[in-house]
């Protein structure tokens, strides 16, 4: 689909014979054209559907085009209104200028030259919206996807076979295990990729906000709403709309939610026109929903609705070998420096047999403060600081020096230990079958508790 197909425009003239050419002349070149030929049904379509662009005449019976360019900016400031008319005059074009109007263009117009001043407001309604998404961005940070495990590898097929579809996404995992990384990558790899990736964290905003955030909000719906605020459901339209730890939003705003998922219409706080977006719902929590279902703290038929396709990312210590590449990536990213600090071999080993309550997000903070902390240019174990000690005996008996025998015995009972001793999970994880996993278990002399899996 092209750009201009996408393109929703609204024609508003008294004069039948000019909506109907502007209507003719647009839909050859693409774009998707509705017409009023009143101020009145401009403030009703308006109100019923969201347009990029609207070409406005200023004359007409009822409700003149000054009003219909004050509501549209005033409740849609992303629509871009160019004003069409006949009564040309400096006066008139600056103040239409200073309410919000893109472009004043008097009739008879040349179409060509129309049609580049509507593509322009069409590049300053998409700058509006990604500086909007850019300050998101920066607020809450870009990050890579670092590892070469096999559980990591098989989170990352699916989520790249997810992403060339429209299916709602649930993911799970613990807190700081890159949930939202996972939801980049979907969106990134999707046909929306050029669209915005718009993220919402329900578990910092209150519960008495949260309608208002995802939503919007007319001015005066409530004691501090001093003006329109534009939700960012509505700031996603195109693209993505990433419910991060959805499980925390509120059990009132969850029927609203649902609502809009299902018809991808909503009304922002304190209004009454229903406004209708195209976005995709990319979801995440560290929650088990199903339990939360069973204690009626989360609506069942939401849950349905949200978790279409299933993605779940291992915790930090059920991918242990790639904590050496994590360990590398955030040194370079930390590095205030051309010169990158390295690691010890010791002080890798604390981090490799470390639990990592916090996982990823824990390791990149124990990172940033070793490189910070450590005088020389190699970091040493006195310079990681761990909420939990590692055991000395478990590091004595990991030798330094470790053979591709030995390297192989300690991983394969790190992914038992992992995966509570499962070994079809095990032999999953690892990339090998259930028959060579027992097999190395007898070999290696590996001690397991009784059969699991």
């Amino acid at each position: 689909m092209t750009q201009t197909q996408q393109v929703q425009t609204l024609v508003v003239d008294d004069e039948k014979n000019v909506t109907d050419l502007l209507k003719l002349q647009l839909e050859e070149v693409g774009f998707w054209v509705d017409i009023a030929n009143d101020g009145a049904v401009a403030i009703n379509k308006v109100q019923g559907k969201k347009y990029d662009v609207i070409l406005l005449d200023l004359k007409m019976p009822r409700i003149n085009g000054i009003e219909v360019l004050k509501f549209a900016k005033e409740n849609y400031p992303d629509s871009q209104v160019l004003i069409l008319t006949g009564y040309g005059d400096i006066k008139t074009a600056v103040d239409t200028i200073k309410m919000g109007a893109f472009d004043f263009i008097t009739k008879p117009y040349n179409f060509e030259e129309l049609l580049v001043s509507v593509k322009n407001a069409l590049d300053m309604k998409r700058l509006m919206v990604d500086n909007k998404v850019m300050k998101m961005q920066l607020q809450n940070g870009r990050f890579e996807i670092v590892g070469q495990s096999p559980a990591l590898q098989s989170v990352l097929e699916v989520a790249l076979k997810v992403a060339a579809s429209d299916a709602s996404v649930m993911i799970t995992g613990p807190s700081g295990s890159g949930k939202e990384l996972i939801a980049h990558l979907i969106h990134e790899n999707s046909d929306r990729a050029a669209k915005p990736f718009v993220a919402v964290n329900c578990a910092s905003i209150p519960d008495t906000l949260i309608e208002s955030e995802l939503f919007g909000h007319e001015k005066g719906a409530f004691t501090d709403a001093h003006a329109l605020k534009q939700g960012l459901a509505e700031i996603a339209d195109s693209g993505t709309l990433f419910l991060d730890e959805v499980g925390d939003i509120s059990y009132l705003v969850q029927p609203k939610l649902l609502r809009f998922i299902e018809t991808g219409t909503f009304r922002r706080v304190g209004g009454t026109a229903e406004m209708s977006v195209d976005v995709r719902i990319v979801s995440a929590t560290n929650k088990d929903l199903e339990h939360e279902v069973e204690e009626q703290k989360f609506r069942e038929d939401l849950l349905y609705r949200l978790n279409v396709v299933h993605v779940e990312v291992p915790a930090l210590n059920h991918r242990r070998e790639d904590i050496p590449l994590l360990v590398t990536h955030f040194l370079e990213k930390k590095s205030k420096s051309r010169r990158v600090k390295s690691i010890s071999p010791d002080a890798m080993r604390m981090l490799e047999y470390y639990d990592w309550p916090g996982n990823v997000r824990e390791l990149e903070n124990v990172i940033e403060r070793a490189a910070i902390l450590t005088n020389g240019e190699e970091i040493r174990p006195d310079s990681i600081a761990l909420t939990s000690k590692v055991k000395s005996a478990d590091l004595r008996r990991i030798p330094t020096r470790l053979s591709l025998a030995e390297l192989e015995r300690i991983h394969i009972e790190n992914v038992l230990k992992a995966n509570a001793f499962n070994r079809s999970k095990s032999a999953q994880a690892l990339g090998i079958s259930l028959k060579t996993l027992y097999l190395k278990i007898k070999h290696y002399g590996i001690e397991t508790p009784a059969f699991k899996g």
